[in-house]
């Protein structure tokens, strides 16, 4: 343990954050560091076509609609509005593929294109909008919007999922257009997790309303890190408190298995409070989970973590390698390996 005395860090587990809906509504704008994403910045690999295809064709539906002009006395004369070329015509654009391949840099350029009230999220940051305002409340606040952007579309709960696809409902039923992401594709989202009927039922009302993207690649992420994150011994992370202290910014410090029983006690919509000025993150004594619940709250953490860009400094197991259980073999394989992917990149990263 270290002393917070002696260096300028923080507990995690002594925050209790707790976040309103209006204050909800206000985060519904796309992470930081994605403030300047466009489609020019975006740069598709030549080797994986369909990326500079996806680029193209959210380009095209975010263009904005043609004016009308209305030459001559009482309108007569007037021009048609000429259509965007290769403009989707469902309401709905669904960017489907692997972690890393840039879909939420081109969610964002698509938020960032489009003109009008707008809001951009996760997933869970819809459905706790939901349950602070309740469902009227929440459609109340979005409906008229242009554009909801709806990131990290995961369905662990099919009561959430018949939640969401009943707002994309009413909301398209209106004149509001949707682009969400994922990594499963939506006639196959809670596929090999639940086979109820209504669930099923939900999942073709969502894909009837969405043209789907596919977007091959490799993660970008991992392009310059080979293997697991690296360990710190005790020592080398005593010095890496004494640096970032030294520096004049905040390190967290906690113990693993107290962030992970913290977490339980936070709702997830809540995370992003939990790194109010952190610079960096301190684990000690990492080690591997086996529930699966633990094992979810931390993925949601650590979806947080990587929007803020965070640093992580940890001890213990490597951190990419705490998915134990035959975790990796579920039916959430998916976002653990993305978990893992985003885990690599913020060990490897310089604190700034």
């Amino acid at each position: 343990m270290v002393s917070d005395s002696q260096h300028s860090t923080a507990n995690l587990v002594d925050r209790r954050p707790t976040i309103s809906g209006s204050e909800l509504v206000a985060t519904l704008v796309p992470p930081p560091q994605f403030d300047h994403a466009s489609f020019d910045s975006y740069r598709p690999d030549p080797d994986y076509p369909s990326q500079e295809e996806a680029r193209e064709l959210l380009r095209a539906f975010a263009a904005p609609a043609p004016s009308v002009s209305r030459g001559g006395f009482f309108g007569f004369g007037r021009k048609k509005a000429e259509p965007v070329a290769n403009a989707p015509t469902k309401p709905g654009i669904y960017l489907d593929g692997g972690f890393g391949v840039g879909k939420t840099h081109l969610l964002a350029a698509t938020w960032h294109a489009t003109t009008g009230r707008k809001y951009f999220g996760t997933f869970i940051e819809y459905t706790a909008l939901v349950g602070a305002l309740g469902y009227n409340g929440a459609v109340s606040v979005l409906q008229g919007a242009r554009l909801i952007c709806i990131d990290e579309f995961e369905l662990d709960d099919p009561g959430d999922t018949m939640l969401m696809t009943r707002l994309i409902g009413d909301l398209t039923s209106t004149g509001t257009r949707f682009v969400a992401t994922s990594n499963t594709p939506p006639n196959a989202l809670g596929e090999g997790r639940f086979a109820a009927a209504d669930f099923m039922r939900e999942i073709q009302a969502m894909s009837d309303r969405f043209t789907t993207i596919r977007i091959d690649g490799v993660d970008y992420r991992q392009r310059d890190l080979e293997g697991d994150a690296v360990p710190l011994s005790d020592e080398e992370y005593r010095f890496a408190l004494a640096d970032v202290a030294a520096a004049h910014e905040r390190m967290t410090d906690d113990d693993f298995s107290a962030l992970i029983e913290h977490l339980s006690t936070v709702h997830p919509s809540s995370y992003s409070g939990l790194l109010t000025g952190v610079q960096c993150i301190g684990l000690r004594d990492v080690h591997v989970l086996t529930d699966q619940s633990s094992a979810l709250r931390f993925v949601a953490f650590i979806d947080r973590v990587y929007d803020a860009q965070i640093p992580i400094r940890a001890t213990g197991v490597p951190i990419t390698t705490i998915f134990g259980g035959g975790m990796l073999d579920g039916g959430y394989r998916k976002k653990y390996l993305r978990c893992m992917s985003r885990l690599n990149a913020l060990s490897a990263s310089e604190i700034v």
